[in-house]
């Protein structure tokens, strides 16, 4: 067949992506040897090339539904982190390029990779596939700005200094000691999810692995690029920006380490190029390697960076009125959360000799206002939880999912429900249902609370306050050591003998005192409030 062919559908993805229109060329009863593609619809700009028809790995990919307005630069910085990008094809009325890499193997790599994760340019998800054709021949005279813009990209990728997206001056560029960023969170009023973070990054090139773990009480994270070059644009782009507006603002720097070895796929760590890895639930994200490693690592920057108001564009999040993560995240297409936010949780995994309606209210009441709680009558180690809303039912499953509770660890997840149903009146469910919607132990009733600001992961080092005069150190001593653990140290706020930190020997320990003694009556009217600290004693 030698005519032009102007609808073409190179590659199918195995799935559900669909045909172009029109187009029969990919029927497996199709027998061409040889195919031609136009760009533009331009019968000079065309090229001819091997074709298969059963879908197999090549080292050419096809590149469909891109933005109108997306650059070649884009389009190659997409195949940059798999390996060198030999050639490529832009046909621009079509929102389609096809993508030839220096290698099959890398070719496979991206497919695999990208299959895992959704590609995005300009925000808008685009899909990669095998193309049918083994090398791209496009005629260079006619190609030649696509081919100027692959040189360029090339040189810069052999040179260590970033590719497009970027414009800083020749003095701000240092070479890139390593394709790990190592990522600090500071005023963190809201949760950081590792989904979060994987979007806002996936903007400057594929994101390998991620690990998040609290380390000094600050939510810290792990995130290796596939070329040191994507992560030298994503730290001059990201370093002192906020995620949310005037708050949960990143501190970046390059990590010691070159690769990161993730054991895991779950919320706390994840290998993208292994989807096949165990969740191993409970066990903790960090090798002990990295971690011993990462002790050495100096602290980057003594003092936070001051929060930037309105910063928000770069990272492409929605300012929410509140920074309403949940919503946002749901906005910028983080998996399993609605744009509206769920209130309900499901936590599974309860200790059910133990676990009390009125203990979750407490534990979870750090993180929002708890309406109601629910422990499930014929499964009695899972539990519904409503918050006041999608925001708090977001913050406290990213602070408590994988956390210890009566020696069992919890998992929490978005549930289905929208609310938790109470039971028919005159129906007795053993108390397993309440109802704590006027529960005066609300933390976040007044709007602008400052509770809002003391909202931190669970830690050994528990913040007391409302402690009356007449109460010494002792006391406290002794009544956190009757929950079960170790008292390890103790020390009231100099200033105001109403607070004091007090630390017990894990974070399991100060979880369970948390759960027993927040409102507890110290006498003379005063209950004892409990909550995580972010310091250590």
């Amino acid at each position: 067949m030698d005519g032009i062919v102007t609808d073409v559908a190179v590659g199918v993805k195995r799935g559900s992506d669909e045909l172009l229109s029109g187009s029969v060329l990919n029927s497996p009863n199709s027998n061409m040897s040889s195919m031609v593609v136009t760009a533009n619809g331009n019968d000079n700009k065309k090229f001819k090339a091997e074709d298969k028809m059963d879908g197999a790995p090549s080292r050419v990919l096809h590149i469909r539904k891109l933005p109108g307005e997306v650059t070649e630069t884009e389009v190659i910085a997409l195949g940059l982190p798999f390996g060198k990008v030999t050639n490529i094809l832009m046909l621009k009325g079509k929102n389609q390029a096809f993508l030839e890499l220096a290698t099959e193997e890398a070719a496979i790599t991206m497919v695999n990779y990208y299959s895992a994760v959704t590609p995005h340019l300009r925000n808008q998800p685009i899909y990669i596939q095998y193309s049918n054709h083994k090398e791209l021949k496009t005629d260079n005279t006619l190609n030649q700005r696509a081919q100027a813009v692959l040189q360029a990209v090339t040189a810069v990728q052999t040179t260590n200094t970033p590719i497009s997206g970027t414009t800083v001056s020749e003095s701000a560029v240092t070479p890139a000691q390593s394709p790990v960023l190592r990522i600090i969170i500071d005023n963190m009023y809201y949760p950081v999810t590792l989904d979060v973070l994987h979007q806002i990054f996936s903007k400057f090139g594929a994101v390998l692995k991620i690990i998040t773990f609290t380390k000094n009480n600050q939510f810290q994270a792990l995130l290796q690029y596939g070329d040191p070059v994507n992560a030298q644009q994503a730290k001059l782009a990201l370093d002192g920006q906020n995620i949310y507006n005037a708050c949960c603002t990143l501190r970046i720097d390059f990590s010691k380490l070159v690769n990161l070895n993730v054991k895991y796929n779950n919320d706390k760590s994840r290998d993208y190029t292994r989807p096949d890895l165990p969740s191993g639930d409970g066990q903790p994200a960090l090798d002990p390697a990295i971690a011993a490693a990462f002790a050495k690592e100096t602290s980057l920057l003594g003092l936070p960076v001051a929060a930037v108001p309105g910063a928000l564009s770069p990272l492409a999040i929605p300012n929410a009125a509140a920074a309403a993560a949940a919503a946002a995240a749901g906005r910028v297409g983080m998996p399993g959360v609605s744009a509206g936010g769920n209130t309900v949780l499901l936590v599974s995994n309860l200790n059910e000799e133990m676990v009390t309606p009125q203990s979750l209210f407490t534990l979870f009441g750090v993180y929002g206002d708890v309406q109601r709680v629910k422990i499930l009558y014929n499964k009695k180690d899972s539990a519904l939880i409503q918050m006041a809303d999608g925001n708090q039912s977001q913050l406290a499953m990213s602070h408590l999912n994988g956390q210890k509770m009566y020696g069992k660890i919890i998992r929490v997840t978005l549930s289905k429900h929208q609310t938790v149903q109470l039971p028919r009146e005159g129906l007795d469910d053993q108390g397993l249902t309440k109802d704590f919607g006027n529960s005066p132990l609300h933390r976040f009733k007044k709007p602008g609370s400052k509770n809002f600001q003391n909202i931190f992961p669970p830690s050994a080092t528990l913040h007391l306050s409302n402690i009356p005069p007449s109460v010494a150190e002792d006391d406290l001593r002794t009544l956190f050591a009757n929950t079960g653990g170790t008292v390890k140290a103790f020390k009231f706020f100099q200033r105001d003998h109403k607070m004091a930190l007090l630390q017990m020997s894990t974070v399991e320990e100060a979880i369970q005192a948390l759960i027993d003694l927040h409102n507890y009556n110290l006498g003379e009217n005063h209950h004892l409030r409990v909550s995580f600290s972010k310091s250590t004693i």
